[in-house]
């Protein structure tokens, strides 16, 4: 507390005075009188208790005494010193990603959101903008005067586990900056001076950041392939802490525990184990048991990968086929006799020998080597097959067609004749050569190709690992698909493999439409898997005169009421004694 006029001390010589009036003031002997005699019976509950006595003698003195030391209180101009926030506007920057979660007795997003509300008393009717972190940075309020709203915003927000890309945010804010004054306040885990922009004279940076030393073991890598009829995963441990930590690692399918080992990490080191021989299932979740301050990353499920296929091209293909596999495929060989008698499952002929349909590996025919080709002269058209998904067969012009076959289903036609078939086994037929077609022209040709193989190579029911909320586009049929967690409950819902984004919230999820459904699941990005402790630091300092840091909270509005109370104390003191005394 401070004085803004402290000289009026002065003023104290005015209760000194009264005081001493009352000090030096006449005195009177003491007298009985005969007609007093009859009170002094009544009188003695009074003299029983002589404290009682002088208070009610000396209760004006007090009231006078009281009132003149407020009023030299008053005078002297008391207040309580705040701060308040700089600037024309305030921008909070909330980092949403995963790694908040960390804490000790709470989280470090916990304690931002009440670090935010304790500044939101400071803002003094100011105006407020709040952006999350994200892939796409998300402003949940723009320019919001109404404390009350800008609390609401604060207590709802919520962590979406992806990665917090604070680049992107800050970029957005610097948008919103113009030529007002502006105080940003970033509430995050670790933010070094040199990733904030230039220093304005329109800025002033405030970063929060997560100051405990927080101990962590993460899971940092998971992966199973199938091996036959068997599945292999290796993890990746990772110990952050300055001690030796000896963990369990269990490995499970849905509930069934699968295997469970006692491993021993050094402080800072990463490991990696390997299990085989595990029994051949969809999923598999790897979990650890540690006392750490992070528990987000002691779980990982991931879906069964199938070994990698291998595009093997007959060498008569056409030099477009051969070019376009190349752009969009690593692993593309040419076979002969030799190589042909070793394929198996794994290997993706691509061919126009009709005999290879006869195999055990999967067949891009293009073409046949079998029938002749007859004119047409039309284009082509398409159905909504996942095939098509990215690479449509809109104005595909094809000049000549070969014969379908029976028995396969028909997915793109033209003028009503078959141009695309699928075998039951899965092989894909394009019936017609390519120096038929003008597709190779199309900017849809080697897409087309690329969703053949992952075609032909998906693991059954299996669409892979996502981070979270990542968009990714999919090989699906052009049809609604809706997402369901493990619990079964639904969670979103979107028409078009171009349109799907995966879950926020890590987890074993199925995509599901009209019969057919795919397990897939969500993981935490590998920098969302370490934690890291920053510091509190202000960049900038804003140098427009009209802006006030320092504030006070005056006093003395209620120091004048009491001093009003005290008089209207007086003044039923004295009527009651009577004015002339």
């Amino acid at each position: 507390m401070g004085f803004m006029n402290f000289a009026f001390i002065g003023m104290i010589i005015f209760p000194i005075i009264v005081l001493l009036y009352y000090f030096f003031r006449k005195k009177y002997t003491k007298q009985t009188v005969s007609s007093t005699l009859f009170w002094e019976e009544i009188m003695q509950e009074t003299k029983a208790s002589p404290y009682l006595k002088k208070l009610q003698k000396n209760i004006l003195l007090f009231l006078q005494l009281a009132a003149l030391l407020l009023l030299v209180f008053a005078l002297m101009k008391p207040y309580l010193p705040s701060t308040k926030i700089a600037g024309e506007q305030v921008i909070f920057v909330v980092d949403t990603s995963a790694t908040m979660l960390a804490g000790k007795e709470a989280t470090t997003f916990e304690q931002h959101k009440d670090k935010m509300k304790q500044l939101l008393k400071e803002m003094d009717g100011k105006s407020i903008t709040l952006v999350t972190t994200g892939r796409q940075p998300t402003v949940v309020l723009r320019e919001e005067t109404n404390t009350a709203e800008v609390e609401k915003a604060v207590d709802a927000l919520e962590v979406t586990y992806e990665q917090e890309h604070l680049e992107k945010a800050i970029e957005v804010v610097q948008a919103f900056i113009g030529q007002r004054t502006t105080a940003i306040y970033v509430f995050t885990d670790s933010l070094e001076k040199q990733q904030l922009p230039v220093e304005s004279a329109f800025v002033e940076w405030h970063v929060y950041g997560q100051t405990e030393e927080l101990n962590n073991v993460a899971i940092t890598k998971f992966a199973a392939t199938a091996q036959g009829e068997k599945t292999t995963a290796l993890v990746q441990l990772t110990n952050e802490t300055d001690q030796i930590q000896n963990i369990t690692i269990d490995l499970y399918s849905k509930d069934q525990r699968l295997v469970s080992e006692q491993l021993t990490l050094e402080q800072h080191d990463t490991i990696s184990h390997l299990f085989d021989q595990l029994p051949l299932t969809q999923t598999i979740t790897a979990k650890i048991e540690v006392n750490d301050d992070y528990a987000l990353d002691n779980e990982w499920v991931t879906t069964i990968q199938q070994e990698t296929i291998e595009v093997m091209l007959d060498p008569s293909t056409h030099a477009l086929v051969q070019k376009g596999f190349a752009a969009v495929y690593d692993h593309v060989t040419f076979f002969d006799e030799a190589t042909l008698k070793q394929a198996n499952e794994q290997s993706l002929l691509i061919s126009n020998d009709v005999a290879l349909l006869d195999g055990q590996s999967p067949v891009i025919l293009i073409g046949r080597n079998d029938e002749s080709s007859k004119e047409i002269n039309a284009f082509a058209s398409q159905s909504s097959h996942a095939l098509f998904s990215f690479s449509p067969l809109q104005d595909v012009y094809v000049q000549s067609i070969y014969p379908p076959f029976e028995q396969f289903d028909t997915i793109a036609t033209v003028n009503e004749e078959p141009f695309i078939q699928l075998s039951p086994k899965g092989d894909i037929i394009l019936l017609a050569d390519l120096q038929a077609t003008d597709w190779p022209l199309h900017p849809s040709f080697p897409l087309f190709l690329w969703s053949t193989v992952q075609q032909i190579s998906a693991a059954g029911d299996s669409m892979g690992t996502f981070t979270p909320k990542q968009s990714a586009s999919v090989a699906l049929r052009e049809t609604e698909w809706s997402i369901y967690n493990e619990e079964g409950e639904y969670m979103s819902s979107f028409t078009s493999g171009k349109q799907f984004i995966a879950p926020e919230k890590p987890g074993l999820y199925e995509l599901s439409s009209e019969g057919e459904s795919r397990l897939f699941s969500t993981v935490l990005a590998a920098s969302e898997r370490h934690i890291q402790s920053g510091k509190n630091f202000t960049l900038g300092q804003l140098t427009n005169e009209n802006e006030e840091v320092e504030t006070s909270t005056s006093f003395v509005p209620y120091i004048v009421l009491i001093i009003l109370l005290l008089i209207l104390a007086e003044w039923e003191v004295q009527r009651r004694r009577g004015f002339t005394n």
